[in-house]
């Protein structure tokens, strides 16, 4: 395995991280213990969670993964060996009436609630990297394209948010912070209000990143690289998009697809054609699409950590062992060569 530092924090976290939503909703509590046992014994050391999952939300898998994550450090005692992330979620413009009755805001009483609610659920007493899942301001994520200027939807102002986040810091409950599904126009505000006030330095941003989605390089890679906010980049295989199992309108029985309602980003237009080239790629090369995939996001110098997910131990096992494949030039400049013709179709 290797390793990479988180932000400016001194704590160094494996290139590929153990991404969680699927424990309590597609896998068990003892599926979920399997597989952190089976990552901590292949070198990963970065566990990411939030408050929201299991995936897809609902008011009857809310908290789940965490309290998955949670039985597993009560029944191990490896809570020291392992640097767990977790999240809170922003507006629910889309509605979460469940969480905190629907009017969770990023404010100074959502951000305690939240973290004494996971804190409880994971069995532990602090959480070693805290990150605002999505800003309480409108931004074009989840596959939107176009920014939609709305000051009036703005929420909660990113001061006090980090001012918050401070307290909780200082209180020892949480030990560093991050941001995900950010903008770079929200990160550098939550830097220059760090830098102003003296407040905690946010040390990652965590968004989509694949062959599928590089929006990313287009300026949040600058600041990664520059301010030293590094990307934990999630969905590396597309939500399983580039492994091509849901090619030609296919829905696999038990996929994320066919549990989750809400219509999936890598469903777009172009989305089989691309995919359908970079598995050509794969094809030629001999390589496994998965870890060729999973392998593209580790060789960014801005990616920090790419988290990876399964829903089977052969599956989770492959993923990991992408760690293992660095891709040649030739392959690198094919991939390029697809995402020129194609750019991004599932942003």
């Amino acid at each position: 395995m290797q390793y990479r530092p988180l932000g400016r924090t001194g704590l160094s976290v494996s290139a590929i991280g153990l991404g969680t939503m699927t424990w309590g909703r597609q896998n068990t509590e003892a599926e979920g213990h399997a597989q952190m046992d089976a990552a901590l014994d292949r070198g990963i050391n970065f566990w990411d969670t939030a408050e929201m999952y299991a995936i897809p939300p609902t008011a009857d898998t809310y908290g789940k993964t965490e309290e998955v994550i949670g039985s597993w450090f009560q029944s191990r005692g490896k809570r020291d060996r392992v640097i767990l992330a977790s999240k809170i979620i922003g507006a629910p413009a889309g509605g979460f009436g469940w969480i905190r009755d629907g009017k969770s805001l990023l404010d100074r009483a959502n951000l305690f609630a939240a973290v004494e609610a996971s804190l409880s659920r994971l069995k532990t007493d602090y959480i070693d990297l805290y990150q605002i899942h999505w800003p309480d301001r409108v931004t074009n994520r989840f596959g939107v394209r176009t920014y939609q200027h709305k000051p009036q939807h703005d929420g909660v102002p990113i001061e006090e948010t980090l001012a918050a986040l401070a307290e909780l810091v200082q209180a020892g409950k949480i030990r560093h912070v991050g941001l995900s599904n950010e903008s770079p126009w929200g990160v550098m505000r939550y830097l220059r209000a760090a830098e102003d006030a003296g407040l905690p330095r946010v040390a990652s941003i965590q968004n989509a990143y694949n062959l599928l989605n590089r929006t990313f390089e287009n300026g949040l890679s600058e600041v990664a690289l520059r301010e030293d906010v590094g990307l934990l980049a999630y969905s590396p295989l597309a939500a399983g998009t580039l492994t091509g199992k849901y090619l030609n309108g296919a829905i696999p029985p038990g996929s994320r697809r066919a549990l989750d309602h809400r219509p999936s980003r890598y469903a777009t237009v172009n989305a089989d054609a691309a995919t359908e080239a970079y598995l050509d790629i794969a094809r030629r090369h001999g390589l496994a699409p998965n870890q060729m995939a999973i392998a593209f996001t580790v060789q960014q110098p801005f990616v920090t950590s790419s988290l990876i997910g399964a829903t089977t131990m052969e599956t989770l096992i492959s993923n990991i062992d992408s760690i293992d494949l660095t891709l040649s030039p030739e392959v690198m400049a094919e991939i390029d060569a697809v995402h020129n013709r194609m750019p991004d179709p599932c942003p």
